[in-house]
């Protein structure tokens, strides 16, 4: 399961991250969302957990508890829309 952690921390790295779910069960990866010229965090971040039950027990676990001194969103992550509205199906 994909997972969307809001509200981070800036000072959060992706190995940080990763540990606080690591007490919930196995995580494939965590990642923080980097600006691309700044290189500083953006303030959310994904982690992906291959069991449900463990990534549904993480999100109850960690929403709205503090990582770093500062409380989190945790979610599960859905797909995108599409961010052109502009955009025709033909």
């Amino acid at each position: 399961m994909n997972i969307f952690v809001g509200s981070l921390s800036f000072k959060v790295n992706d190995d940080e991250l990763k540990s606080a779910f690591e007490a919930f069960g196995e995580v494939s990866s965590a990642r923080v969302i980097k600006d691309k010229f700044s290189g500083r965090s953006k303030g959310f971040g994904f982690v992906e957990m291959p069991n449900d039950d463990e990534a549904k027990a993480a999100i109850e676990g960690l929403n709205q508890k503090e990582i770093k001194g500062r409380p989190v969103a945790v979610v599960e992550a859905h797909e995108r829309a599409d961010r052109n509205p502009r955009a025709v199906n033909e």
